[in-house]
């Protein structure tokens, strides 16, 4: 066997992120982890949640929770961690891990970690009273973190005096860069602007002088964001450009961020950007211990040099209050006026203010002047119900009349919405009791089309977003969950279309060839790659070059780049975002997708976490990077599912003892020598020995195992995990039904044996529990 951890190995080996290891130490209590971008605080933060038997984290975008939701699935599988968000809830039976949007955690869960980022957005005039809500409110069991911008600092010493604050210096240097015009933009550039009509403008003019662009923006749909970033990733564009959604803590490969604007519409006011708002888009730019750089987008001026240093420096004016309402657990139902008041009461700390703009408060606004509303929302459960349905996010952004926000002024908001609201509260509060499914197939029947422009699909994902929420509404449906398939099945259609729309108009095509497919594909992508690493296939500006003395250049072939193909993206977001049950394992660790061959189990630094190494070339990097973190987490579950008996809630009532000697079970595949645990054994005290006996775990004179792990279904994949630790070509028998004995593989350590449950005795491969009535 090769060298590093061993089936059955004595003494188990030290690793990263405990899978079910011992439990963390009692450090009850509160941390704040504050500093600039790119300091690590959310790696941190992922970290010490796994050190935790369960932990919940809220992050601060749909998409930047499914990147840390890839990471951590990678780590210990799918089978343990539940994704939330607004539209998209992946919830396994029994999860330890809930990776969520801050809006969509379920605080109301115990667990032993809690930790919220970017928690300075408690100072965002729309948003800011949620995080403010999980700073009151939010606790772990045993610890909590918040991470974020050092401006919190004031108000997070008032609010949460016990909290111990750390600062985080950044990895890297984060350096001005002036003003720089179009083409003298330097490959892996993101550039920022604030409206789709300018990401699109200067998408077209990236298309035209540099071969194309990467688009993000908010309005996206988390998948078509999801193929846009994946596209810049894999190197197929040089260049992103994005609004400031990018800002958020997304892990992109930038050098650069070229700002293409200096003011915005935050919703209320054109205004211009302070200091820190540049600093956390900027900060997108270096990543690691990678130097970034930022610069404005000529004709825009440079930053003022006080401006430049902030951001270099990372100093900026402290927040002195942020954004608060009444809690959703504080709120009188007793009737609409009363709920309505609740939600406009002022906290008597000055700390706190008042929210000035609410969706979901200009929504009920609306809907508490219409007399039929009012008739039907008597009573406690039925103002309840109607805030709910207020709470449905307005994807459409339909903006027509006037209407009070809790404070300030009068705003033009939403009027549309708000029909569509009071439409779904009278069905939901009329005798059914449930959304009629004839009308809603209706108005899914209007936007189930794929053709059109990206304008009119961009209308059509925001409205299926819509129904996608509410599908994820279990009560309000008959069938619930078939409308959630229909309803996800539709938005990844108009999202692919979308792509695809995207690609065609952004990137440029003439003169290219496409991509190759078939026998050699791979080798020349890596070739690709190779080029893309040493030159990242620059573009020339031609009109700059033809004038000057290196017009000549122009006249060399130098090979045509590949083609995107969106049909490709279209089948890797299917293939990622499949249930465990699209994929098989052949009995020498071959992964497929029905009849298509996508890798190979292989070793990794336990038995309990096996690598998968992929055998399809024809893709990109990035796609295969995204279909690597799918089938690891789908091989962590593999070994997950087999080890849940050792992993019920008796284990952690047993005693240091007791659970180091469930964790050698764990790292044997549920079979070990008794005299591997031999110590561990002489101090168990008899409530240990219970417990033992309640998870199945059986001590023999010989042996300690459990008879559950001998069934057939998990003796295969034994022996797919100890096969993948194996050196390439070499495997140990599955074993048939009722089989009691094997013929060892002299090329095989026989402590494999022992992990698959049937040890070698004097050349003999018993299965344990015959061996063990054999004396």
């Amino acid at each position: 066997m090769p060298d590093g951890p061993r089936p059955g190995t004595r003494e188990p080996p030290c690793y990263l992120g405990r899978v079910h290891g011992q439990p963390a130490p009692p450090d009850v209590g509160i941390t704040a982890a504050l500093g600039p971008t790119n300091t690590g605080k959310t790696h941190r933060a992922i970290e010490r949640m796994l050190d935790h038997r369960s932990g919940m984290i809220g992050l601060p975008l749909r998409l930047l929770a499914r990147e840390v939701y890839d990471r951590v699935t990678a780590r210990i599988g799918e089978s343990r961690v539940a994704l939330i968000t607004g539209e998209e809830k992946r919830v396994p039976p029994r999860p330890d891990y809930w990776v969520c949007t801050v809006e969509s955690m379920p605080v109301e869960r115990e667990v032993d970690f809690v930790a919220v980022d970017e928690i300075q957005l408690a100072a965002h005039p729309q948003r800011g009273h949620v995080f403010t809500d999980r700073l009151l409110h939010a606790r772990g069991a045993r610890e909590t973190w918040f991470m974020g911008a050092d401006t919190i600092r004031p108000v997070l010493e008032q609010l949460v005096p016990t909290a111990e604050i750390h600062r985080h210096p950044r990895l890297s240097q984060l350096r001005g860069a002036g003003s720089m015009s179009l083409g003298a933009l330097p490959p892996r550039t993101a550039v920022v602007a604030f409206s789709a009509n300018a990401v699109y403008e200067l998408a077209e003019r990236l298309r035209q002088r540099r071969g194309g662009a990467a688009v993000v923006l908010g309005a996206l749909s988390p998948r078509t964001r999801n193929a846009q970033v994946a596209l810049y990733q894999a190197g197929e564009v040089d260049y992103m450009v994005a609004t400031d959604a990018i800002g958020m803590g997304l892990n992109m490969d930038v050098d650069t961020v070229a700002f293409a604007s200096l003011r915005k519409f935050d919703g209320h006011e054109r205004r211009e950007l302070e200091a820190d708002e540049l600093a956390q888009i900027a900060g997108r730019a270096g990543r690691a211990h990678a130097d970034g750089q930022f610069c404005t987008l000529a004709p825009v001026p440079g930053l003022p040099k006080r401006v430049v240093d902030a951001i270099e420096m990372h100093r900026f004016a402290a927040l002195r209050r942020v954004v608060w309402r009444t809690s959703d657990r504080d709120l009188d139902f007793g009737s609409i006026d009363a709920l309505l008041g609740s939600l406009r009461q002022k906290s008597p700390r000055k700390v706190l203010e008042l929210v000035r703009q609410a969706e979901d408060y200009d929504a009920l606004a609306s809907l508490a002047r219409r007399e039929e509303i009012r008739a039907r929302a008597r009573g406690r459960a039925a103002v309840e119900l109607l805030w709910q349905v207020c709470q449905i996010p307005d994807f459409r952004k339909l903006t027509l009349r006037l209407s009070s926000q809790p404070s300030g002024p009068e705003t033009l908001v939403l009027d549309g919405h708000a029909d569509l609201l009071a439409e779904i509260y009278r069905q939901l509060a009329g005798p059914r009791g449930r959304i009629d499914p004839d009308w809603m197939a209706g108005q899914i029947a209007r936007i189930d089309d794929s053709e059109g422009d990206i304008h009119v699909l961009m209308r059509r994902v925001a409205s299926v977003r819509t129904w996608t929420y509410v599908s994820n509404r279990e009560a309000w449906l008959v069938d619930a969950q078939s409308w959630q398939g229909r309803t996800r099945a539709l938005e990844d259609r108009l999202s692919d279309a979308l792509h695809e729309r995207l690609v065609a108009r952004f990137v440029e095509h003439e003169g290219r060839a496409a991509a190759p497919r078939g026998r050699g594909a791979g080798r020349r992508e890596r070739g690709r790659a190779a080029q893309a690493k040493l030159g990242r296939r620059a573009r020339v500006d031609r009109e700059a070059v033809a004038e000057g003395p290196f017009a000549k250049l122009l006249e060399l072939d130098l090979g045509d780049a590949p083609r995107v193909d969106t049909r490709d993206d279209a089948w890797v977001e299917d293939l990622v975002s499949a249930p465990h049950e699209r994929f098989s394992c052949d009995e020498r660790g071959t992964i497929l997708d029905g009849d298509r061959e996508l890798g190979q189990l292989v070793r990794g630094v336990d038995l309990v976490r096996p690598e998968v190494a992929l055998t399809i070339e024809e893709l990109g990097a990035g796609a295969r990077a995204r279909i690597q973190r799918r089938l690891v987490a789908w091989a962590r579950d593999l070994a997950g599912q087999l080890l849940a008996p050792l992993r019920g809630p008796g284990v952690e009532r047993l005693s240091s003892d007791g659970r180091g000697l469930v964790y050698q079970l764990e790292r044997g595949l549920g079979t070990i020598h008794r005299s591997a645990a031999k110590g561990q054994l002489r101090r168990l005290r008899g409530r240990d020995r219970k417990l033992l006996d309640a998870l199945g775990v059986r001590v023999g004179r010989r042996m300690i195992w459990l008879p559950e792990l001998l069934r057939e279904d998990a003796l295969r994949v034994r022996a797919l995990l100890i096969g993948a630790a194996l050196p390439r070509g070499v495997f140990v028998e599955i074993p048939r039904a009722g089989a009691v004995e094997l013929v060892p593989n002299p090329d095989v350590d026989p402590d494999a044996y022992t992990a698959l449950g049937f040890p070698v005795v004097e050349g003999r491969a018993l299965r344990v529990d015959v061996l063990e009535r054999e004396g």
